[in-house]
């Protein structure tokens, strides 16, 4: 009998035969993400492929703001964020979940939200229900509303075990049905049985019927994959079926490796991204129980990347090379998403001659979230009435704040000063054209804000 250890686990089960042909349904309008058969569009109507990981938040809250920007900084466009529902873990409140949504705006990641506690249901002992996790998102309404844009609502993570998993449809459509009435408009993500692997198939052939069910036609489907998905084949198979019959899936947990057996971790990237389906791979720090293996770097600390981290980060088909930000960020595509979580030692020769007459921008300075000794902040630079191939932004910390951590820009430092350069893939804005970057930071006493000036060439 598989026990679930510390989040996004599996167990060893052979996948069984079955072959089941379902139907697509058209998507219908919605305040953020659509689907459009198997296809994930953002609320600009383009299409976006999650690149991302998990992270531990609700036993991790205080790591929360460093592990999101070293996230962002190492390439993922999207993360899944664990919470609490107060049944096992938490709760964790609507003012905390507000904190998380505004933390992962300011890093420029798409938010998927899970409710933890539902894990393993019938078989877990003091495991939630569906029905309860919907209780807590509906508790939580008030941070979630006019955040679709930005967040896709999980419903429960791996609601069921292995026990009575045919229980799992009805409880799903009664779900949707009572988030759709209770008013929420954000894609819905619904994990699959058999501690998220169904390898009974139970959601893959009722996949169409609890699409249906959804009046907005906006429910997205979760695969997790660790030892039953341990070949090619199963691989394959499992994730064709849904893009065959136009239905979204995302793979919302894997590993390299694990206790119930070896996940094909290579076939599962490269089929991905040959199909343009998402993933999200567990997790970035915190596991326990004998699976310390499944985490990417070790103890929180970005810049030691274990080999899992190495593979997902920087091998072939992973982040780095195939992640894309989400066009709701407003800002320049990068060719390839920057690698480094850390602040470069060095910036280039500032130009010996002024800028060509015209050209301006401006920086907007933001705090996007602040907690006992530390904060987070966005810096928007936007062009002016002409194009600029660069910028640069500086300001003079007024409360002696000190950087621990920035991304998307080169920083430099002395004393008090600040001087910030574009990255290489965020330089050139069209007029009008806007691009963000971010940074964590201490302080002690007051935390007043700067005043940012923004040169542009």
């Amino acid at each position: 009998m598989r026990r679930k250890l510390l989040g996004g686990l599996a167990a060893l089960f052979v996948a069984v035969a079955g072959v089941v042909t379902v139907a697509a349904q058209p998507a219908q309008a919605a305040a953020g993400f659509t689907v459009s058969g198997s296809r994930i569009l953002d609320a600009n109507g383009n299409a976006f492929v999650m690149r991302g990981v998990n992270h531990a938040h609700t036993w991790y809250a205080d790591r929360t703001p460093q592990a999101l920007a070293d996230i962002k900084a190492l390439g993922a466009n999207t993360v899944r964020v664990v919470l609490g529902s107060g049944q096992r873990w938490g709760p964790d409140n609507a003012a905390t979940v507000s904190t998380v949504i505004s933390q992962c705006k300011a890093n420029r990641l798409i938010c998927v939200l899970e409710a933890h506690d539902t894990t393993g249901y019938g078989e877990q002992s003091g495991a939630a229900t569906l029905a309860q996790a919907v209780d807590y998102w509906i508790s939580v309404k008030s941070a979630l509303a006019g955040q679709e844009r930005y967040v896709i609502l999980n419903i429960g993570n791996e609601p069921y075990g292995n026990t009575n998993t045919a229980g799992w449809v009805a409880d799903t459509k009664n779900a949707i049905t009572r988030l759709r009435a209770a008013g929420f408009e954000h894609s819905i993500m619904v994990d699959a049985p058999n501690w998220g692997q169904d390898w009974s198939f139970t959601m893959r052939d009722n996949a169409a019927s609890v699409f249906a069910t959804d009046p907005q036609r906006n429910t997205i489907f979760s695969i997790h994959m660790y030892g039953v998905f341990d070949t090619a084949a199963e691989i394959t198979d499992y994730l064709g079926r849904f893009v065959s019959a136009g239905l979204p899936i995302v793979v919302g947990e894997f590993g390299n490796m694990h206790s119930d057996g070896d996940p094909d971790e290579d076939t599962i990237l490269a089929t991905a991204q040959a199909r343009g389906i998402g993933y999200l791979g567990w997790s970035w720090s915190g596991n326990g129980g004998g699976v310390e293996y499944l985490d990417m770097v070790t103890g929180f600390n970005a810049t030691q990347l274990t080999p899992w981290g190495q593979r997902i980060f920087n091998g072939a088909n992973g982040i780095k090379a195939t992640s894309r930000e989400a066009s709701v960020f407003g800002g320049v595509q990068p060719t390839t998403p920057t690698s480094s979580p850390t602040v470069s030692p060095s910036a280039s020769t500032p130009p010996s001659t002024p800028p060509p007459a015209g050209k301006s921008c401006t920086a907007s300075y933001a705090v996007a979230g602040q907690w006992g000794g530390g904060f987070q902040g966005t810096v928007t630079v936007k062009a002016g009435a002409a194009a600029i191939t660069s910028w640069t932004v500086t300001w003079t910390w007024p409360s002696g704040q000190r950087f621990t951590n920035t991304w998307n820009a080169t920083v430099t430092t002395s004393g008090d000063a600040v001087t910030a350069r574009n990255a290489s893939y965020n330089g050139s804005l069209p007029a009008g054209g806007s691009t963000s970057w971010g940074f964590t930071a201490s302080y002690t006493g007051a935390n007043t804000a700067p005043t940012a000036t923004c040169a542009a060439a």
